[in-house]
């Protein structure tokens, strides 16, 4: 598991921008579960080519944007009552309970905010409850650049620093715990995504089957 996590990163380090645009469609959709996995592609890269930096950030933006353009067309779809199939029941209440109470503010926060706060369920919330795609889009594009530029800013001026402790090792076996909570945390996600649709088929199958009582 170690090995395939170190795979993993170098994987997607070597193909730069094209690697934050993929790891940002992943991430951002259900496809896949990886906490801090752009933030630290775009630190480790702007801190070695600080000249592309503009162009890194972007490409992570873009990739979440596409990400969440695919999480919204699945939960639009769905609707409200298909929320439960995207968002945690532990969390479902509190999501849509602040998502109806401002969604423009709730996205935004959303996706400036880092791991563990739960941005897609947010977004999913947002499209299930028929928030404008347009502006839904809009703010988590935004959103998205402003976060992944202050980190590639913040990169660029502790550049030494941050490149003397990505040689540690210390902090070379933390991307690989990262990486292999990742593709656990993946596994788990795909799983608790298809165990739900398909609760959620049963019981709609379930509530067609069930007759009508009528009056005697």
């Amino acid at each position: 598991m170690k090995t395939i996590a170190e795979h993993l990163f170098v994987v997607f380090s070597h193909l730069g921008g094209l690697g934050l645009l993929l790891l940002g469609v992943l991430d951002s959709s259900f496809l896949l579960f990886v906490p801090l996995g752009n933030d630290l592609l775009i630190i480790a890269m702007s801190a070695r080519k600080h000249s592309l930096m503009p162009y890194f950030a972007s490409m992570a933006a873009v990739g979440s944007l596409l990400g969440c353009a695919l999480t919204d067309a699945l939960a639009r779809k769905g609707g409200e009552a298909g929320l439960e199939k995207h968002v945690p029941a532990k969390r479902l209440g509190y999501v849509k309970k602040q998502v109806k109470k401002n969604a423009a503010w709730a996205l935004t926060f959303a996706a400036l905010m880092p791991p563990p706060f739960p941005f897609t369920a947010f977004v999913a919330a947002a499209a299930a409850l028929q928030y404008p795609r347009k502006k839904l889009l809009a703010l988590v594009g935004a959103s998205r650049l402003v976060r992944f530029s202050i980190e590639g800013t913040l990169a660029i001026l502790m550049g030494r620093r941050l490149l003397r402790l990505a040689r540690t090792r210390t902090f070379e076996d933390a991307v690989v715990l990262l990486m292999v909570v990742s593709i656990v945390g993946t596994i788990v996600s795909v799983y608790t995504w298809v165990k739900r649709s398909r609760t959620s088929r049963a019981r709609q199958a379930k509530s067609v089957a069930t007759p009508r009582t009528g009056m005697s």
